[in-house]
C-alpha cells in the first residue's frame, strides 16, 4: 500500500493503493508505521503512484461498513493525519495529479507543496460529512484564512490556481515533479535537524492547541453525522452521481 524508497538520504513514500490511492482503514492504519521506519531519512517525499496523489476516502467502505467501520474509521484517519503534521523532519508533497478530499488533507499536512497536474480541494461538504478537528485545524494552517472558502465551497482548484490561492508552493512540469520535490526536500534538510524540528513545533503549536481544545467539542458530533443513516443515504446518492460523470 505504501511503497518506501531511499533516494540519498530521503524517503520516498508512495501511496500505492487501488487506481485513486482512496484512503482506507488499512491504508491510514500502514501510514504512521511507514512514517515511524523512515524517522532516520534527512527528508520525506509524499507522493501517489498512477494519476493522483490521493482522491479522498472511501466513501464505497464508509456506507458498506457502516457505524462500526466509521467508529475504527475517523480515530484512524486522524491518527495518520497527525503522523504526517508532526513528522519533524521536512517533507514535502508531490502532488501528481488529483488530491481531493483527505487527499487534500494529506498534502497540506506537509512543509511545502509541489503540484504537477490534477485538481486539489476539499469535497467533504459537497459529499455530505463534516469535519473531524484534526483535518480541519491542519488545512486552517496550510490555508489560513482562506482556509473557510475550501472548506465551505468545495471548490476545487487546478495545479495554476492552487499556486495562485496559496495552497501549493510551486507548479512543475511532471516529469520534473519528483526530482524537483527531492531537491526542496534536501534544501529544507540543510538545516540541523533538531533546529528544524523545534521551528516546525513552534509553526505547528496553535493548531495542535485548536486541535486539543476541539477533538472533544466536535468529534463526537462529527463521528454521529458520519454514522447516521441519513449521511450514508446522502453518501450513496453522491457516489451515484460521480458514477454517471
Amino acid at each position: 500500500m505504501i511503497e518506501t524508497i531511499d533516494e540519498a538520504g530521503v524517503a520516498v513514500l508512495r501511496l500505492h493503493h487501488g487506481p485513486v490511492n482512496a484512503l482506507d482503514l488499512e491504508l491510514l492504519s500502514a501510514l504512521p508505521g511507514a512514517l515511524a521506519d523512515v524517522a532516520g531519512a534527512r527528508a520525506v517525499v509524499l507522493t501517489g503512484a498512477g494519476r493522483c496523489l490521493s482522491a479522498g476516502v472511501d466513501l464505497k467502505r464508509i456506507v458498506a461498513g457502516g457505524p462500526d467501520y466509521v467508529a475504527d474509521f475517523l480515530p484512524a484517519l486522524s491518527t495518520a493525519m497527525l503522523a504526517l503534521f508532526d513528522h519533524p523532519s521536512p517533507t514535502v508533497a508531490a502532488i501528481n495529479g488529483y488530491a481531493l478530499a483527505g487527499g487534500c488533507v494529506f498534502a497540506a499536512a506537509c512543509d511545502l507543496r509541489l503540484m504537477s497536474g490534477g485538481t486539489i480541494g476539499l469535497t467533504e461538504l459537497v459529499a455530505g460529512v463534516p469535519f473531524p478537528s484534526v483535518p480541519l485545524e491542519i488545512m486552517r494552517h496550510a490555508a489560513g484564512s482562506r482556509a473557510g472558502e475550501l472548506v465551505l465551497t468545495g471548490r476545487t482548484l487546478d495545479a495554476a490556481a492552487a499556486r495562485e490561492f496559496g495552497l501549493v508552493h510551486e507548479v512543475v512540469e511532471p516529469g520534473e515533479l519528483l526530482p524537483a520535490a527531492l531537491g526542496r526536500a534536501r534544501e529544507l534538510a540543510r538545516s540541523p535537524a533538531v533546529v528544524y524540528a523545534l521551528a516546525k513545533e513552534q509553526l505547528h503549536r496553535p493548531a495542535r492547541e485548536r486541535i486539543e481544545a476541539g477533538r472533544p467539542l466536535d468529534d463526537p458530533r462529527v463521528l454521529e453525522l458520519w454514522s447516521a443513516p441519513s449521511t450514508h443515504a446522502l453518501l450513496r446518492e453522491y457516489l451515484a452521481e460521480l458514477s454517471r460523470r
